[in-house]
């Protein structure tokens, strides 16, 4: 397409949930409804039309081993681009990827900073390892740094225990979570079991990961507070194959990821029923492949989410949650374009006919 091309798209523009458009229009990179007086060189595509996908768990900039070069990165941010993400929210990432902002042709992203979690309790190479009594100082620092929100790690194999285990006291998880709102920004964390959630609920986190320990006795105050839950259940799924290789050295927690690999659909459906805002996430960049939002759509309607839910959890209701426009006069042009309508089977997500950014055909 031509710089001084208009682009016009027809058929059946998704701009929420209840609300459907014939049409509309690309100029200056942004959507209008309404034919610009001046279009003369048109391409006019037909289909049907999504905000600009979210994946509200992702880590551009990491591999599992830790933080990737620049190259690599760029693979990944196109990875999730030509799959129709367009908004990631990087849910901890050791590797500076800053300098995303400034591509016109890569997602953007709204940053946590670096996980923050306790002295060897995660991953190798991906956190700040600290002890409570820096938290809060370690949150304040990473919520300057990022784009709004924190990442803590909530808990962890205790390999002492030989089983998932709380990383933080209360006090400190309070004293931290107030320190992070002071600035302006929300926390999440990354819970497997239930141990730590009372202590995070009671601390005023604002979203967990995961959350494959919510049980039916901590369901009711999530859905109370608004707490929100980004389940990546594309990653839930390797849970066997973990907990396989684990069996010999720690049997106790291997049992344990595997009963929560097994309750995983009814936990989220469980959570959604009672109210708790519930967002796609695919966990992407650790040992997960990127570009996988359209298979976490999926599962979440096996989860029992209706169709049109769980595409809200990655495109409308995603994109209010994190404070982004979606398809809104004048907003930047983010879109996908799809043959199908992915109301009636969200796996038509999986191959979009058009990828659009920033008023630009991509991919």
């Amino acid at each position: 397409m031509s710089d001084g091309a208009v682009l016009h798209v027809r058929g059946r523009v998704l701009v929420g949930p209840e609300e459907v458009r014939d049409e509309l229009w690309v100029v200056d990179g942004r959507v209008s409804f309404t034919r610009p007086p001046t279009a003369g060189d048109v391409r006019t595509v037909t289909g049907w039309v999504l905000p600009g996908l979210v994946d509200a768990h992702c880590h551009v900039g990491l591999d599992a081993h830790g933080a990737v070069d620049a190259e690599t990165s760029e693979k990944q941010a196109l990875t999730d681009r030509d799959a129709g993400t367009l908004l990631i929210r990087d849910a901890g990432s050791a590797a500076d990827t800053r300098w995303i902002d400034e591509r016109e042709d890569l997602p953007r992203i709204i940053r946590a900073g670096r996980h923050i979690a306790r002295t060897r309790r995660y991953i190798r190479n991906y956190a700040h390892e600290i002890e409570p009594g820096d938290l809060a100082a370690y949150v304040r620092a990473e919520a300057r740094r990022g784009d709004g929100w924190v990442k803590l790690v909530g808990d962890w194999i205790d390999r002492e225990r030989g089983d998932l285990a709380a990383c933080w006291p209360g006090d400190a998880l309070a004293e931290a979570i107030a320190a992070a709102h002071e600035e302006g920004a929300r926390v999440t964390a990354h819970c497997f079991s239930a141990e730590s959630l009372p202590d995070l609920l009671a601390a005023g986190i604002d979203c967990v990961e995961h959350a494959t320990g919510l049980t039916e006795e901590l369901i009711p105050a999530f859905a109370e507070r608004g707490v929100a839950i980004v389940p990546t259940l594309v990653n839930i799924a390797t849970f066997p194959e973990l907990a396989a290789g684990g069996e010999t050295k720690f049997p106790a927690w291997s049992a344990h990821m595997r009963r929560l690999h097994e309750r995983r659909y009814d936990t989220v459906g469980a959570a959604h029923d009672a109210g708790i805002p519930v967002f796609v996430g695919t966990d992407a960049g650790g040992s997960l492949a990127h570009g996988l939002v359209a298979d976490e759509v999926a599962e979440l309607v096996k989860a029992g989410l209706s169709p049109a839910e769980a595409l809200s959890a990655a495109s409308w209701g995603a994109r209010a949650w994190l404070g982004r426009p979606g398809l809104e006069e004048g907003a930047p042009a983010d879109f996908v374009v799809y043959r199908e309508d992915p109301r009636a089977d969200v796996r038509v997500l999986a191959d979009p006919l058009l990828v659009v950014l920033r008023g630009r055909p991509v991919g």
